[in-house]
């Protein structure tokens, strides 16, 4: 099952992380024209994760970490065909 980390700080929030995670996803596969079946996971858990986020309540949650000085991970993954995260302390 795919997973991806994604970690946000003061400078880039959650949105701007997965947005740019995806891109790069992207672009490694038009640059090789190949990818692997987790890849294409991958690349779908992005699409499905930015395209049903709620953006503005995950921004909340990690700020209130990120302004107090402490690292966090967000960690997407599907469960029974659902997109989920869950949010980790580093």
């Amino acid at each position: 099952m795919a997973q991806i980390e994604l970690t946000p700080d003061l400078s880039h929030c959650i949105e701007t992380v997965a947005k740019k995670e995806y891109q790069d996803l992207v672009s490694s596969y038009l640059h090789t024209g190949k990818g692997s079946a987790e890849f294409e996971d991958k690349v779908e858990l992005l699409r499905t994760f930015l395209e049903s986020a709620d953006f503005k309540k995950l921004r909340k949650e990690s700020e209130e970490y990120l302004v107090k000085g402490q690292h966090i991970k967000f960690i997407l993954y599907q469960e029974e065909g659902e997109t989920k995260y869950r949010l980790v302390l580093c």
